[in-house]
């Protein structure tokens, strides 16, 4: 468990070829990502150009090492600009870097801006990019909150989308330990990981044209707290960070799957 220098970090991934972490910060912060040292320590931090910071959620990376910015996030229902950035892999040792392509979508099943607070469901802080497509984990922020969530996929290409509904998952009826706050696949493209406020929900054997069916399981963290970033350093460690709350929360935590408690 590493304290952060940052209080509000909202997404993480981790490049195995460099060895950084890099992270970002919610609305209301600086539009800059940073990468993380071993340590723990802020040893680059990148000023993305001629966008705003409406609010990133989450971050992705392709197999070339480019790495996604998720402006997604959409507490209230009511966006109509949701964009993935990307930053090209050139540009992560430099101090500015500018948008090497912009994907905008929406979600074709919205129909009001916002919908009642009983269809509350299109906000989003979880994804990853896999085979030229993102895949997009919808956090159910409705009135009658029951665990379910949307699989979302989008091709990774400029230009303006609507997203394709690929599936839908359930997880648990307790708003705070059980909504989706962020999500990663594995090297292999095997194994996916969402990230919740007190559980890593594992999904083996990832398969995109049968994710309503796919089986999770529920790995407890043993905590509760603001999680909102997860991503895969091997094919058995994850990296998770949770922001600062009052006194609690902020930190970067290493944690080995295999050593999690399984739910029944």
């Amino acid at each position: 468990m590493i304290p952060l220098d940052l209080d509000e970090v909202s997404g993480i991934e981790y490049i195995e070829d460099t060895g950084l972490t890099w992270i970002l910060q919610d609305s209301g912060n600086e539009n800059k990502i940073y990468a993380l040292d071993g340590t723990g320590r802020i040893s680059i931090s990148v000023q993305v150009d001629k966008v705003e910071n409406t609010d990133w959620e989450a971050l992705a990376s392709d197999s070339e090492g480019n790495i996604y910015i998720g402006d997604f996030g959409n507490n209230d229902n009511d966006r109509r600009d949701l964009s993935i950035y990307k930053i090209n892999k050139d540009q992560l040792a430099q101090g500015r870097a500018g948008v090497g392509a912009k994907t905008l979508f929406n979600y074709p099943e919205q129909k009001d801006f916002p919908p009642k607070k009983s269809g509350r469901i299109y906000d989003a802080e979880a994804f990853f990019e896999h085979n030229g497509s993102f895949y997009l984990f919808t956090k159910n922020r409705s009135s009658g909150f029951d665990g379910s969530l949307n699989v979302y996929k989008i091709p990774n290409k400029p230009g303006t989308f609507a997203a394709q509904l690929i599936g839908s998952l359930t997880t648990c009826g307790k708003y705070n330990k059980c909504a989706i706050t962020g999500a990663d696949i594995s090297a292999d493209g095997k194994n996916v990981v969402l990230l919740s406020g007190n559980a890593v929900w594992l999904i083996r054997d990832f398969d995109e044209d049968n994710i309503s069916n796919a089986h999770m399981e529920e790995l407890d963290l043993g905590s509760v707290s603001q999680k909102e970033g997860i991503a895969f350093k091997d094919a058995n460690t994850v990296l998770i960070t949770d922001e600062k709350e009052k006194k609690s929360g902020g930190y970067l935590y290493e944690v080995k799957l295999s050593d999690l408690k399984r739910k029944p």
